[in-house]
């Protein structure tokens, strides 16, 4: 007897019960969560504060070149064609325009020049004191971005050239400087070179530290000339980093308002701010030029480092690097040329700021001249008199309440700006790592990291229309969500780079364990990666603390420590805005020694430490 047994098959899932269960299967790893919804924050926080200034460019403003009728509300072509064929183009867009190109072109150059040849020094040669100028050279990095433009005022201003009073040349040494090296495109072009050539030495300098010696190994015992193993092995090999810096230096120097703006510059973003009041919408529109910049650097990033995938950090390379000898005397003489360039950059300035708060009046070097210390004053610092015309009804700073609690607000700021952002960016980080090759991964990265790569000013200014519109402005809570977005890519790219050097199986062995993912972080991944980690928070607090184009629009001018510093400026007292200087440097510092000392996190030996 033959039995014949029926098999009846399982119900076939409809089209739109499969895919709702691929969703959940796909959401049940927290990792594509936490990256849904990163991703969508994202793309709101930036997106949505571009979209709005873009409306603001062809929005009627009231009292404005654009409200022709006295309307006050509507939308009008105005602003583009008043910008763009008025009789004020060339000055108020095409001279600001080439200006800011100029300017970035020579701060990219500088910046590469000066911080490579000194990150090569220090790497693959025999220089002397290589640990005390490492440390030395990233100051002016750590400093606010005015400082050296300020020191550069004191320095070269003359009431022959410049007008106003004389600075520290003209004063002391009868030396007036010609305009064009105390003002203009020359001086605001070198001061953001060495501003951002420790940036410069911290990413080529990485190259150089981990560069296999094999390659030119190679060429020396085929006696390949030394200049030709530079150009055509040591140099391509660190072209990569070379980008990058280029990438990132420009455009930070595009949307650089401080330095232009002390000596005395018009970029474009010195000029919104002259039009922000009556051309409110003309001034959109050069915010608008500057975020498609960002735009372009952005794409022009991803096209550099399309073809670089390999993430690869333990090979079978040799483990010694190729030193070359610079000479019994020359490692000295070159030595002493860089702690001389050093002095001028990263010392001398602490010390002209501590100076020009004990000066009587601006510019007044008699002291230097006499040696008399009744040429001398503490006013600046003890003073418990508001009554004194020449302190504009100020206490000395040392009792100046207005001073002290725009301190304490800006650390407030910095502190909630580093935690939000350390965190949103270490989430990216570790995301994106475990979900490379997702177009949705690439978005989240990329949304993460365009802020970085669009000039601070117009950030700013779309979180100045964004933030109006929702009514927070001139709070905090906007600072700190402007900062969060801004200083996210500093975060998300040293996490991302240290959670791509993790094998997956470290993570595995503990989820065959049943170990919950907020476990696996806090206890196995976050420790092992602690000092990248740990970088991606103290970047965004230090650069919090010294900044100023990015907030400026956001508040009012006594709320944060950088905008008080502007405005004691505007108001002729230089003693007070050098002593906010000094006061800001003394803490970026402090808090930076304390992360290295502690966690082991360096700048000079790049994002992680050592």
């Amino acid at each position: 007897m033959i039995t014949v047994q029926a098999t009846v098959d399982p119900p076939q899932l409809g089209g739109f019960s499969l895919r709702l269960r691929k969703i959940r299967s796909h959401l049940s790893k927290p990792w594509n969560l936490v990256l849904l919804i990163l991703g969508i924050v994202l793309t709101i926080s930036t997106l949505a504060p571009m979209i709005t200034i873009v409306i603001d460019t062809i929005s009627v403003h009231a009292g404005s070149v654009d409200d022709p009728t006295g309307m006050g509300t509507g939308y009008t072509p105005l602003n583009w064609t008043n910008l763009f064929g008025g009789r004020l183009r060339g000055v108020n867009f095409t001279t600001p325009l080439v200006n800011t190109v100029v300017m970035a072109i020579i701060a990219c150059a500088g910046a590469i020049l000066y911080g490579g040849t000194f990150a090569y020094l220090v790497t693959r040669t025999n220089l002397k004191f290589k640990s005390y100028l490492s440390s030395i050279f990233i100051f002016p990095y750590i400093m606010p971005q005015w400082t050296l433009a300020v020191v550069w005022n004191n320095l070269f201003n003359s009431h022959k050239v410049t007008g106003g009073s004389d600075g520290l040349l003209a004063s002391v040494f009868n030396i007036h400087a010609p305009l064009w090296v105390a003002q203009g495109i020359f001086p605001s072009g070198v001061v953001l070179a060495l501003h951002y050539a420790p940036f410069a030495y911290i990413l080529i300098g990485a190259i150089f530290r981990n560069m296999d010696a094999n390659l030119e190994e190679a060429a020396t015992i085929l006696n390949t000339p030394r200049w030709k193993t530079f150009s055509h092995i040591t140099l391509p090999m660190v072209t990569p980093a070379v980008l990058s810096t280029i990438l990132l230096v420009f455009s930070s120097s595009m949307g650089s308002y401080p330095v232009p703006h002390y000596l005395e510059l018009s970029t474009l973003a010195t000029k919104y701010v002259q039009m922000n009041v009556n051309r409110q919408g003309q001034a959109s529109i050069l915010a608008v030029t500057m975020m498609l910049f960002g735009i372009i650097l952005m794409v022009a990033n991803q096209l550099s480092t399309s073809g670089r995938r390999s993430y690869t950090t333990v090979t079978g390379k040799s483990g010694q690097s190729s030193t070359v000898n610079l000479g019994s005397a020359g490692k000295y003489v070159v030595s002493v040329i860089f702690l001389i360039t050093t002095l001028f950059t990263s010392i001398y300035p602490i010390i002209a700021f501590a100076f020009e708060t004990f000066l009587p009046n601006p510019g007044d070097y008699s002291f230097l001249k006499t040696g008399d210390s009744s040429n001398l004053t503490a006013k600046w610092w003890l003073s418990r008199d508001n009554n004194d015309g020449a302190m504009f009804g100020q206490y000395g700073i040392l009792f100046n309440r207005l001073i002290w609690s725009a301190v304490a607000r800006t650390l407030l700021v910095a502190v909630f700006t580093a935690l939000a952002a350390g965190t949103i960016g270490l989430l990216v980080g570790y995301c994106v790592s475990k979900n490379r090759r997702s177009r949705w991964a690439n978005w989240v990265n990329n949304m993460a990291f365009l802020p970085y790569l669009m000039p601070s000013l117009a950030v700013g200014v779309a979180f100045f229309v964004f933030g109006s519109n929702l009514g927070i402005f001139n709070t905090l809570l906007l600072l700190v969500i402007a900062g969060t977005v801004k200083y996210i890519p500093f975060a998300s790219r040293a996490s991302l780079n240290s959670m791509l050097q993790l094998s997956g199986e470290i993570e595995e062995s503990a989820i065959i364990q049943n170990i919950p993912w907020w476990k696996r972080m806090v206890k196995i991944i976050i420790p092992i990666q602690k000092s990248s980690i740990i970088s991606g928070y103290m970047l965004p607090f230090m650069s919090t603390l010294r900044e100023l184009t990015l907030f400026m629009m956001l508040v009012s001018q006594t709320k944060i420590v950088t905008t008080l510093l502007d405005y004691y400026d505007e108001m002729g007292l230089y003693a007070f805005s050098s002593a906010i200087n000094l006061i800001l440097i003394v803490i970026i510092l402090i808090f930076n020694t304390l992360v290295n000392k502690l966690t082991g996190a360096s700048l000079d030996k790049g994002l992680g430490g050592n």
